[in-house]
């Protein structure tokens, strides 16, 4: 199957650190504005308990499940130990102000 690379927002539409949720053909993504101008994408869903990832703590590139704490990369979706689990992380893409994930 071939990668579909789609338009989800605009960096305008980021706030640095706070997630923001998107609906992309079904699947729900949060997207974060790093400190340093990266934007990564996720699926928005925590593998422990399905917290959603785009209301948790950024720190550096990991977010933290706010349901219970969990740490995740947002650049590979890996948990980080103790914990283990991994969720979805998406090529992102940015074109001037616009901001692509691909599928």
């Amino acid at each position: 199957m071939q990668a579909l690379k789609l338009k989800v927002a605009e960096k305008s539409d980021l706030i640095e650190r706070i997630g923001k949720t998107v609906a992309v053909q079904g699947q729900e993504i949060a997207l974060f504005l790093l400190e340093d101008g990266t934007v990564r994408a996720v699926q928005n869903r925590c593998p422990h308990k399905g917290g959603s990832l785009s209301e948790g703590m950024v720190s550096g590139d990991h977010v933290f499940c706010p349901l219970h704490d969990w740490k995740i990369s947002l650049c590979d979706g890996v948990v980080q130990a103790p914990d283990t689990g991994c969720i979805k992380a998406y090529e992102v893409t940015i074109e001037g102000n616009d901001i692509f994930v691909t599928l």
